[in-house]
């Protein structure tokens, strides 16, 4: 056991910072001892994020003591490290549903609680939220405290520096909190954090670049120590004005495991809370996962094609870019938290004949619409966007989940949209994006793992916009993309229903769709993504354009923010999953 066992004393009397503060100031460190306990034991068994909250845990208890939440409004920013705040805000009995469908969501959420100032999931919008937030009680002549924490990889993020720009010409109540610990959920990089070390090490000689934007600078100081994270704030508390506080934690504190692998403990999946060692998988032949699909298949591009670059922000491990960083390092390029960024880069690279694969999350991409039309699509760049975790992704919840490309990509005019149902799928249309496409590619694929053992298969290249009938039928027809072919295949078994997939939402295969239309009465189609402006809209607009009145049914995300909850429970919850698919199916 890598943290010592005391009796639960003191935490087990904690139900709202009221309670925190009726405590001295050696007190707090025998609850940092339990709370760092409590959050190991619920995540070991729960899953979750570990690495970030065991980190903030000093930090945590100091905010709360220090500051009279929630009337003072406090921020974390992304939220993976919000765990002590949620337990020590009321939340604690529930804390075991932490992910859990219909429990606590794994981020801060306004309607959970008074506590969460701030919805957040998404990088670099805590100190934009916490300076509105200051200026508003200015205007409405409130007397409080607003405090934004943000890690070293968020600050580097364009909107982070758009909102410290601002709060420097300003006199607003502020404090950014600067966690610093040299890691998001993969190493930071960039200019900034050799600055952030170079002054850890007292090594930085140029003006301090806070200070510069007109923060009264505070730090570094050690983020563990409560006596000194507790003095400093209550000092800071008199200082009117834009405050910055410097401090150094140690993502994974008080786990040796999750302090020496900080990528692999920022989410690892369950693992023994007393010994901290992942446990193993019980599968040793479970197909890859879809990333690691695209990060081999890439590396394997790469050695035939030398042109090929690979960019990400900030996820290399997540993407599994880190396949061709390893093989390539010179063309392969970790921008940070830095979306529009990573797209107008990949935009550039593409105008001097390059072709850049750049791998965002499909959630992420939102951060980066304007590039994707402006920077790429209007001037027709041949930029191969490959959008990871498109679709429910499960129990990081609606924050995460990438429904929404379809609707919001297939707008876009010289954009190809393509949605590959399987790992060989996905592999092909890759292979057909780089030989030299005229136009830019959004290609989705869903989080987790494919169903294909063998799928290292010869390259073959993809007609763009033709799909294909993978069953013959009578009357009724489904038309799926991506992924959801496997649900629909499973879900029609026995069924007379012919099966389609389209393979591609922009170009439509319209060849097919006239012979379908002709063939088949009713027409269903299936898409994990919002059914608002998504694939079935484009089939209904298709009808309407060419005047054909078969009865369509659209299956789909609904227009709505869907929760967190395991991906089989979603698509159960939405009518998704196989066996309610196939109730829907039986009606006709």
């Amino acid at each position: 056991m890598y943290f010592c066992t005391v009796e639960k004393k003191l935490i087990e009397h904690i139900q709202h910072p009221k309670d925190l503060r009726n405590l001295d100031a050696e007190s707090l460190k025998s609850v940092a001892q339990e709370l760092r306990e409590m959050i190991i034991k619920i995540v070991a068994s729960k899953e979750g994020h570990l690495g970030a909250s065991l980190g903030v845990v000093e930090l945590t208890i100091a905010l709360h003591y220090v500051f009279n939440t929630p009337n003072d409004l406090l921020i974390w920013d992304v939220g993976h490290q919000a765990y002590g705040h949620k337990i020590l805000t009321g939340r604690k009995e529930k804390f075991e549903t932490n992910r859990q469908l219909g429990g606590l969501s794994g981020f801060p959420k306004r309607s959970e609680s008074t506590f969460d100032a701030f919805g957040t999931g998404h990088a670099s919008t805590s100190i934009s939220a916490a300076l509105g937030m200051a200026i508003a009680s200015q205007l409405k002549g409130l007397e409080k405290h607003h405090i934004a924490v943000i890690g070293d990889a968020s600050i580097a993020s364009g909107m982070a520096f758009e909102g410290l720009n601002h709060a420097g010409v300003t006199n607003a109540n502020l404090l950014v909190i600067l966690n610093d610990n040299a890691i998001g959920i993969d190493p930071s990089v960039g200019a900034l954090k050799q600055y952030l070390t170079n002054v850890k090490k007292g090594k930085q000689k140029e003006d301090n670049i806070f200070e510069a934007l007109n923060f009264e600078y505070s730090g570094p100081i050690d983020g563990h120590n409560l006596d000194a994270l507790v003095s400093e704030l209550e000092r800071l508390k008199t200082i009117e004005g834009p405050k910055f506080l410097h401090v150094i934690t140690t993502k994974g504190k008080g786990l040796k495991q999750a302090e020496e692998n900080q990528v692999t403990y920022h989410a690892p999946g369950k693992f023994n809370a007393e010994t901290g060692d992942l446990l193993p998988s019980k599968n040793t032949k479970e197909p890859d996962k879809f990333q690691d699909v695209f990060g081999k298949t890439l590396v394997a591009l790469a050695k035939k094609n030398e042109n090929i670059i690979g960019i990400t922000p900030a996820m290399p491990t997540g993407s599994s870019l880190k396949f061709l960083m390893e093989t390539f390092p010179n063309r392969a390029f970790d921008v940070g938290i830095a979306e529009q960024h990573a797209v107008t880069l990949a935009a550039g690279m593409a105008t001097q004949g390059l072709i850049p694969f750049c791998a965002i999350y499909s959630t992420f991409l939102q951060r980066a619409y304007d590039q994707v039309i402006h920077d790429v699509a209007l001037q027709n760049l041949p930029v191969i966007f490959c959008l990871d975790r498109a679709g429910l992704v499960g129990q990081d919840g609606a924050t995460h989940h990438g429904v929404f490309d379809i609707a919001y990509l297939r707008c876009v005019p010289n954009l190809i949209v393509a949605a590959p149902r399987n790992e060989i799928e996905l592999r092909n249309i890759m292979y057909t994006a780089q030989m030299g496409l005229e136009n830019p590619i959004a290609i989705r694929y869903p989080r987790g793992r494919g169903t294909l053992l063998d799928w290292k298969k010869d390259f073959e290249s993809i007609p763009i916009g033709k799909g294909v009938q993978l069953k013959k039928g009578k009357n009724t027809a489904v038309l799926s993309i991506g992924a959801m072919a496997n649900n629909v295949h499973e879900a029609i078994k026995g069924l007379p229903f012919a099966h389609y997939d389209m393979r591609f939402v922009k170009p439509l295969d319209d060849a097919l769709l006239n012979q379908i239309f002709e063939a088949y009465t009713t027409i269903i189609t299936v898409e994990n993504g919002t059914t608002v402006g998504g694939f079935g809209s484009a089939i209904l607009e298709f009808a309407a354009a060419n005047g054909y009145t078969n009865k369509i049914k659209i299956k789909g995300v609904p227009d709505a923010f869907i929760e967190h909850g395991t991906t089989k429970e979603l698509e159960q919850q939405i009518g998704l999953d196989v066996n309610v698919l196939r109730e829907f199916f039986v009606k006709f």
